[in-house]
């Protein structure tokens, strides 16, 4: 070894930071799809894997000869765990109820593993430098891997590669390097076992290899069994995991694994929240959409004739595309996207409703005659800033002399307080909010709130331009809308904040309690 340049086994260091980072915020992304709450199962995942490097480390003290194997052993066992953690626990939650328990177990392991490589290679490499040297360069390695990962796993893997092939790439590439170890390592290695730990290693490429080849089998086979219909379209984007599924005469459209519509009966849910809007404000010119990136309350919006311009504001280019591209979807929604009317902004509607984020844009200057909120539900902290008293307070700045607000609010139902905490919040901001309700089949009772800076009646009379293309709303559905019955009765909340983001531990616990 006193041949080999240093900088390969610094090079080592990089490899084991970089794929064991990637590891958990593999193992957090796909908790977080699959159970909601992104900054719950990254903390604990995080917190869980710096406490199993702890106990790594400490394990380690007790591997007293054979370094250089031990070493490359743990890479191998580093490189099939974490290369097949994704698939393992798509499947693990497909098929178990002990989802979290498994979850939180190849997390602990693998930060194990993680936790002796460094230890082993450090006792490996004392003998070449002095103390300060080594402690300063391993750990500078470290966070240098530790970065790398941080970045390129949002911007590069998760979007370009999915998260099973990213996970089944960083497995190869452990893999690799262990295998590159027993000749790197060559000198520290007795001859006796090396032929078989060279094939070890060889046979642990070929799986992983063999498994990134079939990582969409892989995929498909796990979210089969997740959705209740064929998977027919998926995508995984830098923001969010698309799937399209497909049951005898319609489609539905899920992300990261919640229902946003049911081709069946989706109608009903965008009548309700276009129409009431449209019927308050009486004479609506510029609308527009927050969310809302499948085009089919566009498609609502756009059957009235004095409607002028429509701006649709969604984060995700990659949805806008399905909507417009996707032969199913684009026939549900009309080819809304196409019309001349509309105009597309891809961009956090959050940053896109201030003004002042806009330096010099006509968009920083535009004001709505009705806006529509279709946000998909409050299941995170990046999803529940777009519910509190500071978005509310931006999109003020967004409304015309008498707008009309109308927003999707979650299930009064199914969860009351998180219905009733978007209610108080927009009340808390000087807005006046009548709420109301609809049936919706395939999400049962689903809860909306129309807003205004000044008071009105809840309307009762549907747009005569409107209502015989109309397949759900007539004059008395539409007042039934705000009859709300005792079961939907006001909660006692508290305001959503920017700072304090109630709406997310509510919604967490009441839907929790029904999945």
């Amino acid at each position: 070894m006193h041949r080999t340049p240093l900088w390969l086994l610094f090079l080592n260091v990089l490899v084991i930071a970089t794929c064991g980072l990637i590891y958990e915020l593999l193992a957090g992304t796909l908790a977080s799809y699959v159970l909601g709450d992104s900054v719950t199962q990254f903390s604990l995942i995080i917190g869980v894997y710096l406490f199993a490097l702890g106990v790594g480390a400490w394990l380690s003290r007790f591997v007293t000869d054979a370094l250089a194997r031990s070493f490359i052993e743990v890479e191998f066992a580093v490189a099939i765990l974490g290369g097949f953690s994704a698939p393992l626990l798509f499947l693990s939650f497909a098929h178990l109820a002990a989802f979290r328990a498994i979850l939180f177990l190849v997390v602990f392991l693998i930060g194990v593993l993680v936790g002796l490589e460094l230890p082993l290679l450090m006792r490996i490499l004392k003998e070449h430098l002095d103390f300060e040297e080594l402690v300063s360069r391993v750990l500078a390695f470290d966070y240098i891997g530790a970065l790398l990962a941080a970045l390129l796993f949002p911007m590069l893997f998760v979007p370009r590669l999915g998260l099973v092939r990213t996970s089944l790439t960083f497995g190869l590439l452990n893999a690799a390097v262990g295998l590159w170890g027993t000749w790197l390592l060559r000198p520290l290695l007795r001859e006796r076992g090396l032929a078989g730990l060279r094939l070890r290693g060889a046979a642990a490429v070929v799986l992983l290899t063999i498994g990134l080849i079939k990582a969409d089998s892989l995929t498909s086979l796990a979210e089969d069994e997740l959705f209740p219909h064929p998977v027919v379209y998926a995508e995984t984007t830098s923001y969010q995991r698309i799937v399209v599924t497909r049951s005898t005469n319609h489609f539905q459209l899920y992300l990261n694994g919640h229902l946003q519509f049911n081709s069946a009966d989706e109608y009903r849910y965008h009548e309700a929240l276009a129409h009431p809007a449209f019927a308050a404000h009486g004479a609506a010119r510029r609308v527009l959409i927050l969310g809302g990136g499948d085009g089919l309350a566009l498609r609502e919006v756009l059957r009235y004739s004095d409607v002028e311009a429509v701006t649709l504001v969604d984060l995700d280019p990659a949805m806008t595309g399905l909507a417009e591209n996707f032969e199913p979807l684009r026939e549900l929604n009309g080819g809304s996207l196409r019309d001349p009317r509309v105009t597309v902004f891809n961009a956090d509607a959050f940053l896109w409703v201030d003004p002042q984020q806009h330096s010099g844009a006509a968009a920083a200057r535009d004001e709505f005659d009705v806006i529509l909120i279709d946000f998909p539900d409050p299941n995170s902290y990046s999803l529940g800033k777009l519910y509190t008293s500071r978005f509310y307070h931006l999109l003020q700045k967004r409304m015309a002399p008498g707008a009309v607000v109308a927003i999707q609010c979650t299930s009064p139902l199914t969860a009351p307080q998180s219905y009733w905490c978007i209610i108080r919040t927009l009340e808390s901001t000087g807005l006046h909010v009548a709420p109301y309700q609809a049936a919706v089949p395939s999400f049962g009772v689903w809860g909306y709130a129309l807003a205004s800076r000044e008071p009105r009646d809840p309307p009762g009379v549907v747009p005569a331009e409107v209502a015989p293309q109309l397949r759900f709303l007539n004059d008395g559905a539409l007042r039934d809308l705000f009859a709300l019955p005792v079961d939907l009765a006001p909660q006692t909340v508290d305001i959503n904040r920017l700072d304090s983001q109630a709406l997310v531990r509510y919604y967490e616990a009441e839907w929790k309690r029904w999945n």
